[in-house]
């Protein structure tokens, strides 16, 4: 995505659209609102309201109602249409493509492009698409791993073992999002991560290198992209510090201004990290959906204290 959004070459590239004619800023113009245009009420000379940076989509309601029109009418609703900076105009299902059209299009040199999906296929498509590109970005230093379903994020100093942990996560069956760097993106109520493009499939290890783990692993061991579900910091273990033993307390961290699960898990040799995060990422998912071991634990304590429960 460029400083304009994204471009429209790249999202014809996406969506494999036919190129019926390329505008004069086909190559600079951008998309940068997530919703889309059907001008049906443009071509009845009703621009109130209009935003032209949104993509225009023709389907067949508005193609019949061209239809109908003199060649004059039609060549002047895509006039007033393409006086306006819009980015491009889509005719959709495979439609013929109106002489008015192309020719108005080449006059005010504005791109115009045709896709087979049906009108409703295609600007779903579009906006779930444009939904993800142009959502709110940043990036986290942090491992991104798919554990049993669950977005897991690995974060903590420099060295602490995230990389380490993320290959056995690997060699479990786990699958690799992003390595080093996380770009997070906040699509709706949800956090969506995923790796730069550069260094995709890639992770680090100290004392061998860079690996690419699709080369190495295969398809099975990546993935391209996860919701977070999870964060898990790992970080040294301190004898002077104490560490939640019963999980009673839900703990969260605030990314995006969005509330993410986390767990701190203290590292030190001898401990099986991976086995940890595994039960981390389970643990998560039963308290999504309502079970707390901590809480049924305590409950149970308390039954006996009260003499409710029998040994």
């Amino acid at each position: 995505m460029s400083e304009n959004g994204v471009n429209i070459s790249k999202f014809v590239e996406v969506f494999s659209l036919q190129i019926l004619n390329r505008g004069g800023d086909f190559d600079t113009a951008g998309l940068t609102i997530t919703d889309v245009n059907r001008p049906g009420l443009q071509f009845q000379g009703f621009y109130d309201y209009f935003d032209p940076r949104r993509l225009q989509v023709i389907g067949k309601a508005e193609f019949m109602f061209l239809k109908g029109l003199s060649a004059e009418a039609r060549k002047k609703c895509f006039d007033d249409l393409f006086l306006y900076d819009i980015p491009a105009l889509v005719i959709a299902r495979d439609l013929d493509c109106l002489p008015e059209c192309l020719t108005s299009a080449k006059e005010h040199e504005k791109t115009l492009l045709r896709t087979e999906e049906t009108t409703v296929d295609f600007t779903a498509h579009a906006i779930e698409y444009l939904n993800r590109e142009l959502a709110p970005c940043l990036t986290r230093h942090g491992v991104l791993m798919d554990v049993y379903g669950e977005g897991v994020i690995l974060m903590g100093d420099s060295g602490i073992g995230k990389s380490e942990t993320a290959i056995e996560l690997i060699m479990r069956g786990h699958r690799l999002v992003a390595d080093d760097a996380v770009e997070i993106r906040r699509v709706s109520n949800e956090l969506i991560g995923t790796a730069p493009e550069v260094i995709r499939h890639y992770i680090e290890l100290r004392g061998i290198g860079v690996i690419d783990v699709r080369q190495l692993f295969g398809m099975r061991a990546i993935k391209t992209d996860a919701q977070i579900d999870l964060v898990v910091q790992l970080e040294q273990w301190d004898n002077t510090k104490f560490y939640d033993r019963l999980g009673i307390e839900d703990h969260f961290v605030d990314i995006m201004d969005l509330k993410v699960p986390c767990v701190t898990i203290p590292v030190r040799p001898g401990r099986n990290l991976a086995a940890i995060v595994e039960v981390a990422a389970m643990n998560n998912r039963h308290r999504r959906y309502g079970y707390n071991a901590a809480e049924e634990l305590a409950r149970r304590v308390d039954l006996r204290a009260d003499g409710g429960e029998k040994a």
